[in-house]
């Protein structure tokens, strides 16, 4: 998750091109979420992590830095959905990025109703394509990236 001043994020086609089919998304000041779902998440993580999401005091307003939510700001989200990957050790040579998603049926379902669900609490969200490679630009809002875990 970063705050940004400004994101988007375009999908690129099979020859590295802007996709026609697919609107450039864009939001101004909100969030940023790259969002890797793993193979046991179900409705509860999702609930879990969308009021962590939509609760999490991490702009500045009038009581001081770090005093509002996104939802406080009426900001906006942008969500990008991030392949589960894991680094590769092989017995030689260097080593690489591997993706794990075992069910993309699932991911793709879990990412949607997230998305979902981050919508319910009255913020708007918009979104890139799951398992597209996508163009993303962001102008960061001071250095605050926070990583949110399920657990």
């Amino acid at each position: 998750m970063q705050r940004v001043s400004e994101a988007s994020v375009a999908v690129l086609n099979e020859l590295g091109t802007l996709d026609p089919t697919f609107d450039l998304r864009q939001i101004g000041l909100g969030l940023l979420l790259t969002v890797e779902i793993e193979p046991d998440d179900d409705e509860t993580v999702i609930a879990r992590m969308t009021n962590r999401v939509l609760t999490l005091r991490c702009f500045d307003g009038p009581q001081g830095a770090l005093s509002q939510s996104i939802q406080e700001i009426h900001g906006e989200i942008l969500s990008i959905p991030q392949p589960l990957t894991s680094l590769h050790h092989p017995a030689t040579g260097r080593p690489r990025l591997v993706a794990e998603d075992t069910d993309d049926e699932h991911a793709s379902l879990m990412w949607i109703r997230f998305d979902e669900a981050l919508r319910s609490g009255n913020v708007p969200v918009y979104e890139g394509r799951y398992g597209a490679r996508m163009r993303i630009g962001s102008v960061a809002d001071a250095p605050l990236q926070l990583t949110l875990i399920a657990d």
